[in-house]
Order: C-alpha cells, then sequence, then structure tokens
C-alpha cells in the first residue's frame, strides 16, 4: 500500500488529494497536510471585498468534506523535507508542526512514498517597506480574512464620500517584480462599480499603479484577442475599459516603500514618483516558504529541492540565458522533482524557468516587470496531471510520468467581473492558448493561436463568472460528480 503525502489545501493542493482519492483512496493512505481550516475560493474574495458576498459563500471547512471521502486530514505545517529519510528510516518525510489543538506546537515526522507540494506562496508584504495590510491605509484580497477588512474600509470610505469628501483609491502591485496584475484589475472595476451604485463616484479619484510595461500585460506578455469579430490588444481593451470609467493609471512603476499613506515608486526611466490615497490594495510580491531539505545524514540540500526564490525546483529548463533564447519548451510538464521522482510541485509552488513578461531594467538598475501568474485553472490543470501521474506510477510501479500538462500548450480563461448580480454588471472574459507565448509558431498573433484567443465586455461575462464561483464550491466541497466539471 502506497502513502501519498499533499501539503496544502489551496486550489493545487484540493484539487490533487481530490483526483488521487478518487483514483487510490480504496487501497492506498491519501494524507492531506495543511495548517488551513477553511477552503476559501480565492477568486471570489474580490466580491467579499466589496461587500458582495459573505465569507459563507466562498469558504467551508475542510474537515468535514475529508472525512466523509476518507482523507486523513492532519491540520499542520510543513517545516522541513527529508526526501531520503534518516539513519533511522529509509522512506522519506516531512517534519511538521501543528497549529491547532491538543498538539500545538507539537512536532511530527510525516513518511510518504509519494508528496505533492501544494502550498502555494507566501504573501511577501515584507518586500515592501509600509505594505503590511491594516496600516497605512492599506488593504488586501489575498486571503478571506484580508477580503472581510477590505470592505469594512471600502464601507468607511463610501460614508465619507457621502458627506462630501474628495478622496483617493490606489489599487495595483506594490513591489517591482509583483504577479496577480489580473485580481487587483478585477478589485479596481469593482470598486468603481460599487462607487457609482452609491452615487459617490464623482467625488473619488482612482488610479491603478502596475509594473507592468503597458496595459493588459497580466504578466502574460499581454495578448492579441478577437473581441466581437474585432482584433484587439489587451492594451486596447484594458485602455477602452479604463477611459470608460476614469480610472487613471501609472505604469513602468515599481513600488518600493509606503510610507504615510503614499506609495513610493520608480519608474522604468529612472525617475521617481509618489501617490497618496486615503484606501489602497496594492499586490504583494510572492515568494516560497522558506523550506529546508536535509538528506540522509542530514546536510543541507536545500538547493536540491528549491530554487533561490523558495519554489520548489521541477522539470523545467533553468538555463541562464538571454530573452531572446527562451522558448515555450522551458516550462514544466510533470512538475516532478528532478532530483526525488517522488516528489512533485503543481500551481504556484513550482518554480517558473523564467518571466513570461519581457524583463526589464529601469535605468537605475532595477528589475521592473511582473513576475509570471499561475494560480486559477493553471494551478488545477497542473494539480490534476499530477494526481494522474502519481496514480499511474503507483499502479505501473514506474517512475515515468506520463501525463503532461505545459503552460506553454495549455489554454487558460480569465473572466474579471465589474459588478455583481443576476441582470447588473458586466465582466472582460479572455480565453489564450497558450499560456506562455509561442512566438515561433505563432509569430504573427502575438504567440497564440488566435482562434482559441477571444475576448469578450459585457452582461454575459458575468454571468460566467458567477456560474464558474458555484461551480468550483460544488466541485471542491466533492460534491455527486464533481470530476466532471474541467479544472
Amino acid at each position: 500500500m502506497a502513502k501519498i503525502v499533499v501539503l496544502g489545501a489551496g486550489v493545487s493542493g484540493h484539487t490533487a488529494v481530490s483526483f488521487l482519492n478518487k483514483s487510490l483512496g480504496k487501497d492506498h493512505e491519501i494524507i492531506m497536510v495543511s495548517p488551513n481550516s477553511n477552503y476559501q475560493w480565492i477568486p471570489s474574495n474580490i466580491w467579499l471585498g466589496v461587500g458582495r458576498m459573505k465569507r459563507k459563500d466562498l469558504v467551508f471547512p475542510l474537515a468535514p468534506i475529508y472525512k466523509k471521502a476518507k482523507i486523513k486530514y492532519i491540520q499542520a505545517k510543513a517545516i522541513s523535507f527529508h526526501p531520503e529519510g534518516d539513519n533511522s528510516e529509509d522512506k522519506g518525510y516531512i517534519l511538521a508542526e501543528y497549529v491547532t489543538g491538543d498538539r500545538k506546537g507539537e512536532q511530527e515526522k510525516i513518511t510518504y512514498d509519494f508528496l505533492v507540494n501544494g502550498t502555494g506562496p507566501k504573501l511577501n508584504f515584507e518586500a515592501t517597506p509600509g505594505l503590511i495590510p491594516e496600516t497605512n491605509n492599506l488593504v488586501s484580497v489575498c486571503t478571506y480574512t484580508h477580503a472581510e477588512h477590505a470592505w469594512e474600509e471600502l464601507e468607511k470610505i463610501i460614508k465619507r464620500l457621502k458627506n462630501g469628501e474628495k478622496l483617493k483609491i490606489l489599487v495595483g502591485t506594490g513591489h517591482a517584480k509583483a504577479t496577480c496584475q489580473g485580481a487587483a484589475f478585477e478589485y479596481i472595476l469593482n470598486i468603481d462599480y460599487e462607487l457609482r451604485r452609491h452615487k459617490v463616484r464623482k467625488n473619488a479619484t482612482i488610479t491603478w499603479v502596475s509594473n507592468e510595461y503597458e496595459l493588459g500585460d497580466f504578466g502574460v506578455d499581454g495578448g492579441v484577442f478577437s473581441v466581437s469579430g474585432k482584433i484587439m490588444t489587451s492594451k486596447e481593451v484594458s485602455e477602452m475599459v479604463f477611459e470608460d470609467r476614469d480610472i487613471k493609471h501609472i505604469t513602468q512603476a515599481g513600488v518600493h516603500k509606503i510610507e504615510n499613506a503614499t506609495a513610493h515608486y520608480e519608474k522604468l526611466d529612472g525617475t521617481q514618483g509618489k501617490e497618496s490615497f486615503d484606501f489602497g490594495m496594492l499586490i504583494p510580491s510572492f515568494s516560497g516558504h522558506g523550506f529546508k531539505a536535509f538528506d540522509k545524514n542530514g546536510e543541507d540540500i536545500t538547493s536540491k529541492l528549491f530554487a533561490a526564490n523558495g519554489f520548489m525546483l521541477v522539470d523545467a529548463d533553468y538555463t541562464k540565458r538571454p530573452y531572446e533564447e527562451w522558448s515555450v519548451q522551458d516550462w514544466p510538464e510533470t512538475y516532478q522533482n528532478p532530483s526525488y521522482a517522488n516528489i512533485f510541485a503543481p500551481g504556484i509552488a513550482f518554480a517558473p524557468p523564467h518571466t513570461i513578461s519581457k524583463p526589464r531594467t529601469s535605468v537605475n538598475g532595477t528589475a521592473i516587470f511582473p513576475a509570471p501568474p499561475r494560480t486559477g485553472m493553471p494551478s488545477g490543470v497542473s494539480a490534476k496531471v499530477v494526481a494522474d501521474n502519481i496514480a499511474d506510477m503507483i499502479k505501473n510501479n514506474t517512475t515515468v510520468a506520463s501525463h503532461k500538462g505545459s503552460m506553454g500548450n495549455m489554454g487558460a480563461a480569465c473572466v474579471a467581473s465589474a459588478g455583481y448580480g443576476i441582470f447588473k454588471g458586466k465582466a472582460i472574459t479572455m480565453t489564450m492558448t497558450p499560456i506562455v507565448p509561442d512566438y515561433k509558431k505563432y509569430p504573427d498573433t502575438g504567440g497564440r493561436a488566435l482562434k482559441h484567443t477571444l475576448g469578450n465586455y459585457g452582461l454575459a461575462g458575468h454571468w460566467v463568472k458567477l456560474a464558474l464561483h458555484y461551480m468550483f464550491i460544488y466541485k471542491a466541497k466533492l460534491k455527486p460528480f464533481w470530476w466532471l466539471i474541467p479544472e
């Protein structure tokens, strides 16, 4: 009987453990190790952050779900990795620390035959001085607790605007190499919508600040889309939406400090700028969790498992070479660690080989460009690839991972809402294939297959966003036939 341990109950970890349990649960031991007691559908944090949803709408406890599915659940956080075991045990293990209950603070060795690292990112607010939420008029929508606080503060802003105050709102990225521009983009549109709904928009100045070279980059080097039969770039679509809503924008800006509710930034041309605000939501940089790894003799082998940024090494090509020599073939297909064939890292936990957007440096030598996003569909798809590979490896007694799914050939769909309700609100809907542009295969259409790279803006896209919310909550709760809902 094989023992499979999955770390992290986010999108990738929960997806992996669910499919592993479906394929192997009757004959093998499936264990989830996560410090979180709840699952959250992160894309809907945006609506929680503007008061249009409550916690109960997107958050549910994990323990009952795993108990019903007969998945062993340990509420603990991984501390260190020991892929070779130690002198008393040949089997690999992690050292984990319990975070709740009678065993809080207690550490335990959890052995495994296969390990899936789905821990996702550390929200590295500390990388930008002053960026901590609940200071400097700052909020966040990165977690559901953050989003609840964001709505509390936004509600205060709305009341002040109703009293006639003129206030400034700033949304975007809070670090020169931050990612998740899409989440910030969606949040700024929903803030605008709510202020209009409350009839106070005229009293607010809303500004977007981002490390993108131009609007619509989103960390994927932008895109060319077919929008209602018309060919448009993501830059043109984003500019159209911002102009329509009178949202100002600052791009090519690396925020490096927040002080006295003012964002200080450097631009690619070397100039320094600052933007004060009464309400700010700036996405932090992401990093790995700083795990350490040790061999059988206790020697540090962290560099065999993790890149310098803390994310796990997988089957990517990490060779350093000029941007012009980068290729979609650099990107991982199986998410399998090259040193230990029984360790995998889907979703945000894997170390990307390089950025997707072109790296750029200011005249002062500061790197200002988005890190590559791996959230949403890529997290779910890569997690299912990992689960399928582990199941086949166990059943066929092999170390060869035959299922593949690279961001260099998979597609993704993104829906950025602007409003809430059945008959109100709009959304920008974008599909792109592949996620990582293949400029050799598609040289004339921005590196993507135009027939699978489409865009739309309207109420229909908003319905899609609502439908996805309920579909994926249903899927995450492992309701009947949950596996029929695609990643």
